[in-house]
């Protein structure tokens, strides 16, 4: 009865239905807001805020799903991802579909006003795909074929899986295109994994010839002739060959793997809604993809945040890090908003020891995100499932179907919140800074057998307190990659830079000499991208001359050794890595104070055109980094979003045509008094008029309208 239902309800006999839904919210339906960038999903002129539905989880109890929509008008919320995790339900057996829940809740949806961010299955195939068709399942780094469960270990390449998937993603957006609950697509989710099956490492070996175009190109760009490894046919090359540019290539080969099968996802939905824009969940500084290829393919970003407040004490450490998160996925698409698809409005059931967020730390984490660009903070989950893996997962709604919690109680402040400020949706977030994260770099210090172990190597760590150090002195930054457009920023740190793609150092160049203040640190300008080091000295590809030096050493320190440097009549630590340089040029601002180093250059500017390079030739704490940076941007006249005085106060700033919007943040556990800039403000909660100062609670946040 259920599967004919389904039939007869197709397509084509749906679609007059939509219009006389929508004709009941007259212009809710039309984009109003004045802005910049406008909407990232269709409909949207108001922040977004809601979560991950499943609704296919309680279709035996149809009164929870009632109790839910009562719940979701309270909360303030108004947007949901829904069918993440539903392919069974809604294909249970091969060509046998059942829409009619989802036509229902869809429908509902549309009814409140809701946005729907409609899910392709693929997260989880079903059990009866995976049992008839064992291809579907990914073969592991050990060669053995993965069993049906868990999620995401479906085979990239496999033909079945691809024809079965873009049949069911084809009906879903043909029976929904029209409707006008539907406002995006969530591709997915949390795409990861790679699959070593014969029928990929066939792919990879394809990929590798269109990459290289000879055997004679890959040996040489590999280095093969280390160790003997050198390849005298493809069908010799595997995922395991033993050389660095070989593992550096499969993790590319894993990215572009990904993006492909996401553009099929893509393309079988747009075929029918060429309009709803398209995402897919990230995971933040996930090492396995690189996420700004992956982002190439969305038409916005969304991302997941679980920061673990239950294990890192220091809050502002952990401030300073989901910000850095956000302000990347921001810079992604050029400073477009962005969303959070998932975060946990309570304690996340897979972290070490379930800690409770404390008073005013879920609306500090979501006007975080807002603050640096998002449009909307959603949760994972609505709900909390009743059994299985996520049951104590935190949630909007508890078992208990309450709206007496804390939790909801601040969700639904959160959401008021966000109803007193629809048109901050779209406004932008001005920067003249900019920290580089490259993904490509982070995979070849994980794989270098060198410099030092992973424990020293320490990449994200570095990037994020040369972050942290402009962050906490309230800069506004992007979070941007070596391949991105420079000419828009007057400062540019580069941390770590190792590898040196093609074009990169002429562009360093050209940002300098046009006027551009340049920063980079130690192992920077080593190698290419294939991992081979530039000969002729480094920093190498023409970069010693623009920083006028000359690095003739990589050293390590451990923890035995002790040195410092000095710098501005006072002296700093150094850590983990101090190079020896000699300047060429440059005018040395910091020298080494021990050991044979002793007088040794540490750290030296270079003018060059308009602009001026500077190189840290050793990692320090962030004390150091924060006196440097204090200097530097007082001197090119970058002006912070804060004055001065705001210890334990952090701020950050969008400008849209709707006017201009601050956010303050307490990252203590004590009450502060944020000192404002000049002008008067409203504090959009309260309504109250602030100027001068404004007291904020223990973890408090608040967003002011100038």
């Amino acid at each position: 009865m259920l599967m004919a239902y389904a039939f007869r309800r197709g397509a084509r006999k749906t679609r007059g239905r939509w219009p006389r839904i929508k004709q009941l919210f007259g212009g809710r339906w039309e984009n109003t807001a004045m802005n910049h960038y406008g909407p990232i999903i269709r409909h949207a002129a108001e922040i977004l805020h809601g979560g991950d539905y499943n609704p296919d989880q309680w279709l035996e109890n149809p009164k929870i799903i009632d109790r839910d929509f009562e719940l979701m008008e309270k909360s303030g919320c108004n947007t949901f991802s829904v069918g993440i995790f539903s392919w069974t339900a809604l294909e249970p057996a091969p060509g046998e579909y059942r829409f009619d829940w989802l036509d229902r809740i869809m429908d509902r949806m549309a009814e409140h006003g809701f946005h729907v961010i409609l899910a392709t299955p693929s997260g989880a195939k079903p059990a009866w795909l995976a049992t008839a068709y064992p291809e579907v399942c990914r073969v592991d780094a050990d060669r053995r074929r993965e069993p049906y469960g868990s999620r995401h270990n479906h085979c990239w390449s496999s033909p079945v899986y691809r024809e079965r998937l873009g049949a069911i993603n084809a009906k879903l957006a043909e029976r929904y295109a029209d409707h006008p609950a539907l406002s995006a697509w969530h591709i997915s989710n949390e795409y990861s994994g790679a699959c070593y099956c014969e029928r990929c490492i066939d792919r990879f070996r394809g990929w590798l010839k269109e990459r290289y175009g000879t055997l004679e190109n890959l040996n040489r760009a590999w280095c093969n002739a280390f160790w003997s490894h050198l390849h005298t046919g493809w069908n010799e090359i595997t995922p395991w060959g033993g050389s660095e540019c070989n593992t550096l290539d499969w993790r590319r080969f894993t990215t572009f793997q990904c993006c492909d099968f996401m553009k099929f996802e893509v393309d079988t939905v747009k075929k029918f809604t060429p309009d709803i824009p398209a995402t897919t969940n990230m995971m933040g500084f996930f090492e396995g993809l690189d996420y700004w290829r992956v982002a190439e393919v969305c038409d916005f970003i969304s991302d997941d945040v679980y920061p673990p407040w239950d294990t890192q004490p220091d809050i502002r450490l952990l401030a300073a890090e989901i910000s850095m998160r956000h302000d990347m996925h921001r810079s992604m698409k050029g400073g477009k908003p962005f969303l959070i698809m998932e975060s946990a409005p309570s304690a996340t059931n897979w972290c070490p020891c379930h800690r409770l967020k404390r008073p005013n730390q879920h609306r500090f984490e979501e006007l975080c995100a807002v603050g640096h660009g998002a449009d909307g903070t959603l949760y994972f989950q609505w709900r909390k499932s009743r059994g299985n893996l996520e049951r104590f997962h935190g949630a909007v709604v508890d078992h208990a179907g309450s709206s007496e919690t804390r939790v909801f109680r601040d969700v639904a402040e959160l959401g008021a919140l966000y109803r007193k400020c629809p048109e901050l949706c779209g406004s932008g977030y001005p920067v003249e800074a900019a920290v580089v994260f490259d993904w490509e770099n982070y995979w070849s210090f994980s794989i270098s057998s060198g410099p030092g172990d992973t424990r020293q190597k320490k990449y994200v760590e570095t990037v994020l307190e040369h972050y942290r150090a402009l962050w906490t002195q309230n800069v506004p930054l992007d979070v941007i990659e070596s391949l991105s457009d420079f000419s828009k920023y007057r400062l540019l740190v580069c941390p770590m830079l190792l590898m040196l793609k093609p074009g990169v150092a002429e562009r360093l160049k050209a940002f300098v000499s046009g006027g551009g203040t340049l920063v980079m640190t130690c192992l920077s300008g080593c190698e290419d991208e294939s991992g081979r080091c530039f000969l002729d000295g480094w920093p190498g590809d023409g970069l010693m001359d623009l920083f006028g030096i000359w690095n003739e050493e990589i050293g390590g320190i451990p923890p035995f050794d002790r040195q410092s440097l000095r710098f501005g009549g006072r002296e700093y630590e150094v850590v983990e890595y101090a190079e020896r340089i000699h300047p060429r040029g440059a005018q040395v601002l910091a020298e080494y104070t021990s050991d044979f180093y002793a007088g040794a250059p540490a750290v030296t500017v270079n003018a060059s055109g308009n602009g001026k390079a500077y190189y840290i030739a050793a990692r320090t704490r962030e004390a150091f980094l924060a006196d440097l940076y204090a200097g530097i941007i007082s001197e090119i006249g970058i002006k912070p979003v804060l004055p001065a005085g705001n210890d334990g106060i952090c701020g950050a700033l969008r400008v849209g045509r709707g006017g201009e919007w601050l956010f303050l943040y307490n990252y203590t556990g004590e009450k502060r008094e944020a000192v404002l800039p000049a002008g008067k403000f409203t504090v959009v909660g309260s309504g109250a008029a602030a100027s001068g100062y404004l007291m904020l609670p223990p973890y408090g946040a608040e967003i002011l309208k100038k």
